[in-house]
């Protein structure tokens, strides 16, 4: 388990790590972590087999402080384990160590049936962001455990150049509002035909105020003018959170329509609606709506004031000079 050119003072902790009483590898592992020597590498990794969660857990932090690669694999053999903090723990340690280099490996666990090591796997593939990926994270839009839907279709949004993924459409649908709502901000990243009206839809339909929330944010990415008649309906949803990402959406879109949606949220009770209202209206540059904007330079929150200020502004700079006479 050691070499004879180890520096002895490491040498006996590492022996340490064989013995029976676990008081004595937990105080083993504890030490080797804190003098930080490179010897303790591979004992450490050998550590990760201990029957013991917590030696196995600090055995894992360790080796992520050293952060060599040759760990990459041993802890990849960890985020399936059935017990919580280790599998959380290796989790974080690879987020920081994997690179590219290492995707073939995070596929091949993929494919292994243990859930908790598929989940993990899903997520350290949103930091490779490798389109290679998508074939493999396809087969999970069906799986049985929501989990695993919920976790492909988040990754999917991580994929460079992945842009049109009919079969993430589904699960917009979805039983489950854990996966909706997931889909709904993946839709954002897409561009298939039916993703706007799919958005929409769970915009102004769906049970769940999340979902409802996290598809006006996707809007707001996508920026469609498609979007505005079910913008300007969401303007009225019973959630603030959904009338707030609305209103920002409805500041990319910019149309008058949605105008006297957006006046009346002026009087919202919650002021981030007030003031992402303001500011969509000043995207209008519509002097229409200067009596209502004057009207919230009153208003008891100093953002409020302040956005309503330059959407006035705005809208007075966009006016032809005649009207200034």
């Amino acid at each position: 388990m050691y070499t004879a050119d180890m520096d002895p003072e490491v040498a006996q902790w590492v022996e340490m790590l064989r013995s029976p009483q676990i008081e004595e590898r937990l105080v083993a592992v504890k030490t080797l972590q804190h003098l930080g020597d490179e010897d303790a590498i591979e004992p450490l990794i050998g550590a990760l087999n201990d029957e013991n969660p917590t030696v196995q857990e600090i055995a894992i932090t360790s080796l992520w402080e050293f952060a060599n690669p040759v760990a990459i694999n041993p802890l990849l053999d960890c985020i399936g384990s059935p017990h919580e903090n280790v599998r959380e723990e290796a989790l974080s340690a690879l987020k920081e160590l994997v690179s590219t280099n290492d995707l073939m490996k995070i596929l091949d666990v993929l494919q292994l049936g243990n859930t908790h090591a598929q989940l993990n796997s899903l997520i350290l593939l949103r930091k490779i962001h490798d389109a290679q990926a998508l074939p493999f994270i396809l087969p999970f839009f069906e799986s049985e455990n929501p989990d695993l839907r919920e976790a492909a279709v988040t990754t999917l949004r991580y994929l460079n150049q992945v842009v049109r993924c009919e079969p993430a459409l589904a699960l917009a649908r979805d039983p489950a509002e854990s996966v909706r709502r997931a889909a709904a901000l993946t839709l954002g990243h897409l561009n298939d035909e039916e993703v706007v009206p799919l958005l929409c839809e769970l915009l102004t339909s769906d049970s769940d105020w999340q979902v409802r929330r996290n598809a006006a944010q996707a809007l707001d990415i996508l920026a469609s003018p498609e979007s505005v008649e079910a913008l300007t309906a969401a303007m009225g949803d019973s959630e603030w959170q959904v009338r707030k990402f609305t209103a920002r959406a409805l500041q990319k879109v910019a149309d008058k329509t949605a105008m006297p949606a957006l006046i009346k949220a002026l009087t919202d009770d919650y002021s981030d609606v007030r003031r992402d209202a303001a500011t969509a209206l000043g995207n209008l540059e519509d002097a229409d709506a200067l009596p209502a904007l004057q009207q919230t330079l009153h208003d008891p929150d100093m953002d409020v004031r302040i956005f309503s200020q330059r959407a006035i502004d705005k809208i007075q700079k966009s006016m032809p000079e005649a009207s200034h006479a």
